[in-house]
């Protein structure tokens, strides 16, 4: 089995929560690329949100993981760029639906919202769901990724 690679990033206050999840990683399945922050200092998580990204773009990275207080503005930042659909998610069934339905390839988490074991398990969701494409699901996305190129 072919590992899958992980782009993940966090600002300062995701910081203590991606070093969990980075500890606690099964390194047999996956291939984890740290995109920092390196410690708790106040930063800013567009700059890393724009890293992870980046990463996946460039094929670096199949998935990505990003974590500030809320999850709200990395999912923010992250949807801002070409082929990255990214979403908030702190219950299981959003973090396999929004695979399964939407093809997200980025999970945003709030360090500030979910406890460690939360998190860990809402990334083994994200990481074990396969999008179903099924016809209405891949029209869905194909109008997604048209308004990429809307003005």
């Amino acid at each position: 089995m072919q590992k899958i690679d992980i782009a993940i990033g966090s600002d300062h206050l995701g910081y203590r929560l991606k070093e969990y999840i980075l500890q606690s990683f099964d390194e047999s399945k996956y291939s984890i690329t740290d995109y920092g922050c390196s410690n708790e200092d106040i930063s800013d998580y567009p700059d890393f949100a724009s890293l992870v990204c980046k990463a996946i773009q460039n094929k670096q990275a199949t998935k990505g993981i990003l974590i500030c207080g809320s999850g709200a503005g990395m999912g923010i930042a992250a949807n801002k760029y070409k082929d990255i659909r990214a979403t908030v998610a702190h219950d299981l069934y959003t973090a396999k639906q929004c695979v399964q339905h939407d093809d997200v390839n980025v999970l945003c988490l709030g360090s500030k919202v979910v406890t460690e074991k939360q998190a860990l398990s809402l990334v083994n969701e994200f990481l074990r769901a396969e999008f179903q494409s099924e016809e209405r699901y891949l029209r869905r996305r194909d109008k997604i990724i048209s308004l990429e190129k809307s003005d």
